[in-house]
């Protein structure tokens, strides 16, 4: 299968899954407590949607791997991994707020092939092939991608989830430098953060703490509309950690300087 084929099968099944969670938005639920420490919620919208995913790429390439948040890593026969986060933003879930999502992406083993966004109640999927444009669909239109240009961190809007995932005094200090160099910082924006900045709409993205499926799916899509992902030290983003996405390259070592404290 081509990597457009592989997307195409995320894009169906994201779209299948988010109809599963939807009825668990907004609605008197039960929320678990799986951190050790830190307060990190999982609902039945998680696992459902996860399960759903699951069973959807064992029935379709059984040799694939997966490995999701909520259910683990099975290892394939195969080179490729499926990358799961069913709920991305389960804070905001909880909430009743709109900055989550669901990411799938596929890693071949030395990068990302493909990955998809898609935020059910509102109906939005961004989904990407590595090399490729990144594209956003709503009611049945598409339209392709573009970051927008923005080479001083003066200008920029910035954008992190939380202040508390910045959870040591490095990246606290590196946080901070950017943020008080930037035009503007919002809170709060999990995956969608990053849908937003390959849109053009917002300009840098830090954070810190992450895990694989936090990010992979997001890879392609920011790239593929012009922008830049990499950890804190310029290095691959797959594995997770301290990441930060730019939406114009020529921004990024700036940043990347700043975090690092030159």
């Amino acid at each position: 299968m081509s990597p457009g084929d592989y997307l195409e099968f995320a894009c169906r099944t994201v779209v299948a899954a988010g109809a599963a969670t939807l009825p668990h938005f907004r609605v008197p639920i039960r929320i678990d407590d799986k951190g050790e420490g830190d307060y990190d919620p999982v609902t039945a919208a998680d696992r459902d949607a996860e399960a759903l995913i699951r069973a959807a790429i064992a029935k379709a390439f059984p040799d694939h791997g997966i490995r999701g948040e909520e259910h683990g890593f099975e290892r394939g026969d195969s080179r490729y991994t499926w990358v799961i986060d069913p709920v991305d933003g389960t804070r905001s879930f909880i909430t009743g707020q709109l900055h989550w999502g669901i990411l799938v992406a596929l890693h071949d083993g030395e990068r990302v092939v493909c990955g998809v966004m898609h935020q059910p109640y509102v109906g939005e999927t961004f989904l990407a092939v590595a090399g490729g444009p990144a594209r956003f669909r709503r009611a049945g239109v598409e339209r392709t991608l573009a970051t927008r240009r923005c080479g001083a961190i003066g200008d920029a809007i910035l954008a992190t989830t939380t202040p508390d995932m910045f959870d040591n005094a490095r990246t606290q200090a590196g946080f901070e430098r950017v943020r008080a160099r930037a035009r503007l910082t919002r809170y709060g924006g999990d995956c969608y953060a990053y849908c937003l900045l390959a849109m053009g709409l917002i300009d840098v993205v830090v954070e810190s703490s992450l895990k694989a499926w936090d990010i992979q799916a997001l890879v392609p899509i920011v790239e593929g509309a012009g922008g830049t992902v990499t950890a804190w030290d310029g290095g691959s983003a797959d594995e997770g950690g301290d990441i930060v996405a730019c939406g114009d390259p020529s921004l990024a070592p700036h940043v990347r300087a700043l975090l690092a404290g030159a």
